[in-house]
């Protein structure tokens, strides 16, 4: 089984522009993981489609696995976590955002670590700071486990492995407008 993120976009009806969220699930196929796309945005009406996904294998120099829960095998330390940047450019009309897979022991401690990135540092002044989404708390907008995003279904089958990499890999990511029917 593989674990993928995506992000999906749709215009839900009484929205003016296109919306977007992020999305993880566990298939051995992008088709395996439409009845949960699905059921994620249910205010979308099967009108979501993908803008952009990766098969998770490989973050910051580790090897993300999937396994089954019921498996014999040990989860210790590390684990897979998604941060949501935003910040402002000064006269631009928009929240820029920047989303990360950091491999942490913590919250705290990812989040640390994604305040030294260079999107942190250069989107922000005064009066309008960059920020990590979060919807726990001041100034954090979404710094969230794998573990816990996961929908339920994969969640009490499936658990996320990680173990250091023996070589450097990056996941490659695939950009470009895919509905759902083509899959």
């Amino acid at each position: 089984m593989k674990l993928y993120q995506l992000l999906l976009g749709c215009k839900p009806a009484g929205r003016n522009i296109e919306q977007h969220d992020v999305f993880f699930g566990v298939g051995n196929s992008l088709k395996d993981l439409i009845p949960e796309i699905l059921n994620f945005w249910p205010e979308a009406n099967g009108k979501i489609h993908i803008d952009a996904w990766r098969e998770v294998t490989h973050v910051e120099g580790f090897q993300v696995q999937v396994a089954e829960r019921s498996s014999d095998l040990t989860v210790q330390g590390n684990a897979l976590f998604f941060l949501n940047l935003g910040g402002y450019k000064a006269d631009e009309f928009s929240e820029l955002h920047y989303q990360m897979l950091l491999i942490g022991q913590d919250k705290a401690e990812v989040t640390g670590r994604a305040k030294d990135s260079a999107f942190f540092k250069h989107t922000g002044f005064d009066g309008a700071p960059s920020h990590i989404d979060d919807k726990y708390g001041v100034d954090v907008d979404d710094v969230f486990e794998i573990d816990d995003v996961l929908p339920a279904g994969f969640k009490d089958q499936f658990r996320i492995l990680i173990s250091r990499a023996e070589v450097k890999v990056e996941d490659e990511i695939h950009l470009g407008y895919l509905p759902l029917q083509k899959l």
